[in-house]
């Protein structure tokens, strides 16, 4: 039982420190084939929206908007990705038993 405990606690430090550099990654998606841009921490969190010029058109806002959104999914789906690689391994258990198996809080 104590070797599954410490196993677990190693496990927790690597999960948050794999947590710790998703949230210092910076992602990038597009949209409209870049006039549009997003940048999301690898945790999902919005940084930022470039609008290229060439996509401001006043009399089609509607495209802008639908651009902002796609750029906005595409770089949130790009995070989403990173973190599955990132916490997949950690996430998915010790020797095939999930660490949510274990009871212990937080993971």
């Amino acid at each position: 039982m104590q070797q599954l405990m410490k196993q677990a606690q190693k496990m927790q430090r690597q999960l948050t420190e794999a947590q710790e550099e998703l949230a210092n990654t910076e992602v990038e998606g597009s949209a409209g084939g870049g006039l549009v841009q997003a940048k999301v921490t690898g945790n999902g969190e919005l940084l930022a929206i470039t609008i290229d010029p060439q996509a401001v058109d006043p009399d089609d806002v509607e495209t802008l908007q639908d651009l902002v959104v796609v750029a906005v999914r595409d770089a949130t789906r790009r995070a989403s990705d990173l973190a599955a690689d990132k916490l997949g391994p950690l996430t998915g258990g010790m020797g095939g038993m999930g660490l949510g198996g274990l009871g212990i809080p937080g993971l």
